[in-house]
């Protein structure tokens, strides 16, 4: 009977050990079943092992997956107590889901997989996102170009503003950065309007023509909306064939103008609209040629010389150099001789049409070159004789010498004297 008893207490022993090692720990995550969801506490049977409660902040509202659960459903939480006051086991969604969420996260910036994300904030440099039950950024670059603020100048201010009227839509993202330890998540609205742009852009190849909208003008370029939601760059030097300061010589928005496509880079479209247009300067050495006068319009004062407007189509440059016989120190100084809009007689000195390059000096103004040769025909002359240079130095040495020689009365001079004198004196005259 005593041996029974010692084996039943053993075999307690061993129940409890086991059961012991099988309770959760704190922080642990495990799995459990949905036993009931009342007045905002939900109840889970942790394999029959403890009931867990999960209330208040840590039913983790923030997140879809933890918003539609029902009796039955499997979860994971986090233990953030082994027995409250009731005798419950304290859990978190929270933990547990915020985990998987991230977990989540880097496994759609491996897919690359496109999310629908909301709009909370906007700051100078992006917006701040709700990516699932995460906060995320989105940097003013990564916009797509609908929602991208052309601001001229860069105005923060104003780039600002714009941004703000983006706040409480939702739009389409993709992951571009995942640091959980950092808390940084970073999302491209232009990664996913790329892919949706890829198979658009399968119908058009380089050398294309299009026609288009101008949509936008900045410094550097013109935007052209065309096709079904494609938008490509004209930059300024293929707006037209001559040099312009600001794409609004020449363009408005709201324009309808055709194009060619001149590069497909992914999603990016580059455009060109002078070569739809005939090259005037194929043709430039049968209007002009070098030596001509001509007159020009001073289109533009810079610190290097004049840009000079030939005809529409021809514009030239005057160097600097090229402008005075004397050296100009400044543009400020060029700016006391000529004015912009006014005209002056110049002379072609070169033209390079493969180059688009027109050479242009003031009428009777000695030209680089011409400076250049005279510098050269300088430096070739010969050198002056070492005797002429000498002569001097010995006729001014030999008069000292007779200022100091004595006078001699009566006896003539020794014959050797007189010959030696006669000798310096022939050589002078020589």
């Amino acid at each position: 009977m005593m041996a029974i008893n010692e084996k039943v207490k053993g075999q307690f022993a061993e129940l409890l050990k086991d059961y012991s090692v099988n309770i959760p720990n704190v922080g642990d995550i495990v799995k459990g079943t949905v036993i009931s969801i009342d007045r905002g506490i939900v109840r889970i049977d942790i394999s029959g092992i403890a009931t867990g409660v999960v209330r208040g902040k840590e039913l983790f509202a923030e997140s879809q997956e933890y918003t539609n659960i029902a009796a039955g459903d499997e979860v994971e939480a986090t233990v953030l107590e082994q027995e409250n006051e009731t005798g419950e086991m304290e859990m978190s969604f929270r933990s547990a889901g915020n985990q998987r969420v991230w977990n989540r996260m880097e496994q759609f910036l491996k897919d690359g997989i496109t999310l629908s994300s909301k709009v909370l904030q906007a700051n100078k440099g992006g917006l701040m996102m709700q990516v699932d039950a995460l906060a995320g950024f989105l940097p003013v670059s990564q916009l797509n170009p609908d929602h991208y603020p052309r601001v001229p100048g860069g105005d923060k201010n104003r780039i600002l503003e714009h941004l703000k009227q983006l706040i409480g839509k939702e739009i389409q993202v993709k992951i571009i950065d995942v640091n959980q330890k950092e808390e940084k998540l970073i999302v491209s609205e232009k990664a996913a309007w790329e892919d949706d742009q890829k198979a658009v852009l399968d119908a058009y190849k380089i050398g294309d023509t299009i026609e288009g909208e101008i949509s936008a003008l900045t410094s550097f370029g013109a935007f052209v909306k065309f096709g079904d939601g494609l938008e490509g760059l004209v930059h300024i030097s293929e707006i037209v064939w001559q040099r312009i300061d600001h794409p609004r010589d020449i363009l408005k928005v709201g324009d309808i103008v055709k194009a060619q496509i001149i590069d497909l880079n992914k999603s990016k479209i580059y455009l060109s609209i002078k070569r739809l247009i005939n090259d005037p300067w194929k043709s430039v050495k049968d209007k002009y040629k070098t030596g001509q006068i001509v007159e020009g319009e001073v289109h533009k004062i810079e610190p290097f010389g004049l840009m000079v407007k030939l005809d529409e189509d021809i514009h030239g440059l005057a160097h600097i150099s090229e402008l005075s016989n004397k050296q100009i120190h400044s543009v400020d100084e060029l700016r006391t001789v000529f004015e912009v809009g006014k005209k002056y007689q110049f002379e072609i000195v070169s033209i390079e049409p493969a180059e688009h390059r027109l050479g242009l000096k003031i009428g009777g103004v000695k030209g680089r070159n011409e400076k250049f040769k005279d510098q050269k025909a300088g430096e070739s002359e010969p050198p002056e004789a070492p005797e002429a240079k000498e002569r001097p130095a010995k006729e001014s040495k030999l008069k000292k010498e007779k200022k100091r020689a004595p006078k001699i009365s009566g006896d003539k001079a020794p014959p050797a004297e007189k010959k030696e004198e006669k000798s310096e004196a022939e050589e002078i005259k020589s």
